[in-house]
């Protein structure tokens, strides 16, 4: 596995490496193209993905942020006719390899998504259900992995003393704490956020990021935003999308300060998308 993090500028079949900083690489993807059916949605995208670091990934809607986002965890694979090509790997390790076992995937790649979803159950059972399914049976333990995970989502202060009341009564900045919460009671490696913050009013957008620069020093984490200053706020490494390629990756700052492509400036400067 590489030892040096190396996000790539990538326009059209022109590659060049971008050495960003001293992180080892998470994730890479190396000329990964996906496609709905017939449909194209990625092309050729090549950039890494660097451990305990926020990489923002940003583009107008339809561009394939998500789509490449939802291919590191495989939920795209529930998609008929979806096809990958290329390589996309994990630790070094091909995550749509054969033998690969989805769900140990997915414990280890966890997911936020853009609306809250917690379970129609208690707080407590939202984020021990994940542990009850991977054979956790031991109460004491799960009581002790529900309040760290509680804990790490900023929550743990303001649910302690209700934890058996329903998940549907908290706010939706809670929830989606919770969401995050339950997400981490598996102790994945990366976690994928999609649109975290999109639903939420700005004290609970705050908290949220608030809480991913947190959670970075124990996870590396990808997020999906439409919301610009968000990226440029929360990320270490920003990649812009576009039609499904991707445009430039970069340090943040360097992006939206000095960026190498015409069509990135276009976009960061609202002049296009």
């Amino acid at each position: 596995m590489s030892t040096t993090l190396s996000p790539f500028l990538s326009v059209g079949s022109r590659v060049e490496p971008r050495v960003l900083s001293a992180a080892p690489v998470k994730i890479a993807a190396d000329r990964l193209s996906f496609h709905y059916g017939t449909t194209p949605a990625l092309t050729d995208i090549t950039m890494n993905i660097g451990a305990h670091m926020v990489t923002a990934f940003i583009g107008p809607s339809g561009c394939g942020k998500s789509t490449f986002l939802r291919t590191m965890n495989r939920m795209n694979d529930i998609i008929a006719g979806a096809r990958v090509d290329g390589s996309l790997t994990l630790d070094g390790e091909d995550i749509n390899g054969a033998a690969v076992d989805v769900v140990a995937l997915r414990r280890r790649v966890g997911m936020v998504f853009q609306k809250s979803n917690p379970f129609p159950k208690s707080i407590f059972e939202n984020v021990a259900y994940g542990l009850r399914l991977d054979g956790l049976r031991n109460r004491a333990e799960i009581a002790d992995r529900v309040e760290a995970s509680l804990t790490a989502a900023a929550l743990w202060a303001e649910v302690r003393d209700r934890l058996h009341a329903s998940a549907l009564t908290l706010s939706g900045g809670q929830q989606q704490r919770l969401c995050i919460a339950r997400a981490l009671a598996i102790t994945p490696d990366v976690l994928l956020m999609d649109e975290p913050a999109s639903a939420l009013d700005p004290i609970a957008t705050q908290r949220i990021e608030d809480l991913i620069h947190e959670l970075k020093k124990d996870y590396t984490i990808v997020i999906v935003t439409h919301n610009m200053q968000q990226a440029a706020r929360v990320s270490d490494v920003t990649a812009f999308f576009w039609m499904g390629r991707l445009i430039e990756c970069g340090r943040t700052e360097d992006l939206f300060t000095a960026p190498r492509e015409k069509l990135t400036e276009d976009y960061v400067t609202g002049r296009c998308g």
